[in-house]
């Protein structure tokens, strides 16, 4: 069964704000990295974590230049982490990422 694009959406968000609370990507080239999404689609993901009213920061680096730093998630808003941790084998599947 094809999963529908509102979905695969709500989960890729999801599961990028999970990626970057866990501390296993912090910045565009790790999330790339862990996800295999083009730059674009993660950079455009990130920006996206704001519709579900998930404040996602970036934190730039005591004393450094061009943008070294990394993101930190402030607040779930009303999505529960809980659940995602549950069923991160399911998001992960519907996604296609390892």
């Amino acid at each position: 069964m094809d999963t529908s694009k509102t979905k695969t959406s709500f989960y890729r968000r999801l599961y990028v704000a999970w990626l970057i609370d866990s501390g296993e990507a912090r910045s565009v080239p790790d999330l790339m990295e862990a996800t295999g999404m083009p730059r674009r689609t993660a950079q455009d993901t990130l920006a996206a974590l704001a519709d579900l009213d998930i404040d996602c920061v970036f934190e730039q680096q005591a004393g450094e230049r061009n943008n070294a730093g990394s993101y930190v998630i402030h607040s779930w808003g009303p999505i529960d982490r809980q659940w995602i941790a549950t069923n991160l084998q399911q998001i992960k599947s519907t996604l296609g990422y390892p």
